[in-house]
């Protein structure tokens, strides 16, 4: 095998079988996904949205943290820490979900992504920021607009412009300061020094030679008895709960109403996304905001809306007051998706 760094990214080339991926609670890793023939698989703002929602709802489940991340329109990157589950454990699951949407939405078969995604055993002690900031600049070094301040990457975590509980960024942050203002100015000037010559990458990665496509068994444990791998992997590829099911006591957000409107009422995403003056789309996308202001807690935002269902803010606001009605093919599409969902009879 034969490994170099090609203008400050790593291009490795491989020749050898598909082995066996090493775990144990507390490895870390380099994950990158990537879309079948290179081709683009997060298109826009919604894919990447559903891909992230996935990604939360697992990470939830399975006990897994996420240090950073950052979706491209045809690949992405995401460093993960895992304890109890394994990582072939946690991928699958999050990969053959966004598969089986992306497939269903589009009406197509076949593979999404090109093999299974690629994960590589990294080195924490030393390059831990490394690999936060190689992440965090990657729209920057692809000549992205925003640079740093690219919507899909964890930058914006870091910088708390954008809060909850998808990135773990306490533990790098500490490592900048612990007043957490001071660790945030430290952490941007890091980040904006660019990224460093790495000259050695077996330093970087531990498992240099398993550079591999994960399978979804075979999995080994460094650390760990017989009974443990087992409930390790007694977990099933699928929960046997599809992606875009409401949870009993749960509000569905607006990528689950979407997906449902467009198999009620036969149609894809990319139809209702396009820019056009069809009454029939013009109906759909209103009752999409009105279901969405009605079911969905919290409510998204406008501009959320505005950039999913590509509208100006302003017909969403004038949807959502009532405004701009539709014809009454509007209220058949919400009453379907009503019935569908048991609100009614």
């Amino acid at each position: 095998m034969k490994y170099s760094l090609i203008n400050d990214t790593i291009d490795l080339v491989m020749k050898m079988a598909r082995k066996c991926r090493l775990h144990y609670a507390g490895a870390l890793y380099h994950v990158i996904v990537r879309g079948n023939n290179r081709e683009k698989v997060f298109l826009g703002e919604l894919h990447k949205e559903k891909y992230l929602n996935i990604l939360y709802r697992y990470k939830q489940e399975l006990g897994f943290n996420l240090y950073a991340f950052c979706i491209m329109d045809n690949h992405a990157h995401f460093l993960i820490g895992v304890h109890d589950i394994s990582l072939s454990c946690i991928m699958q699951r999050v990969q053959q979900v966004y598969t089986q949407w992306f497939n269903r939405i589009y009406k197509r078969t076949g593979h999404v992504f090109q093999q299974r995604y690629k994960a590589l055993l990294c080195n924490k002690e030393g390059y831990f920021l490394q690999l936060v900031k190689y992440i965090h600049r990657n729209p920057l070094e692809a000549g992205i607009g925003r640079g740093l301040d690219y919507k899909w990457s964890s930058h914006s975590y870091y910088m708390g412009r954008e809060k909850g509980r998808l990135v773990d960024t306490d533990e790098a942050l500490n490592l900048f300061g612990k007043i957490r203002e001071k660790a945030i100015r430290n952490y941007l000037q890091f980040i904006n020094q660019g990224q460093d010559k790495i000259t050695d990458i077996e330093d970087m990665y531990e498992d240099i030679k398993q550079w591999e496509s994960v399978g979804s068994k075979g999995i080994k444990s460094s650390n760990s008895s017989n009974s443990s791998n087992s409930s390790i992997d007694s977990i099933a590829s699928d929960d046997g709960r599809k992606d875009s099911e409401v949870v009993t006591g749960q509000k569905p957000d607006v990528l689950e109403i979407i997906e449902e409107i467009c198999s009620n009422e036969n149609i894809t995403i990319g139809e209702i996304a396009r820019r056009t003056k069809i009454q029939r789309v013009s109906d759909i996308r209103k009752s999409i905001v009105i279901l969405s202001e009605k079911y969905c807690e919290p409510a998204p935002k406008t501009k959320e809306l505005a950039q999913i269902l590509n509208l100006p803010p302003s017909m969403i606001s004038k949807i959502k007051s009532g405004e701009s009605k539709g014809t009454s093919y509007v209220e058949e599409v919400i009453e379907r998706w009503e019935k569908g969902n048991g609100i009614k009879e």
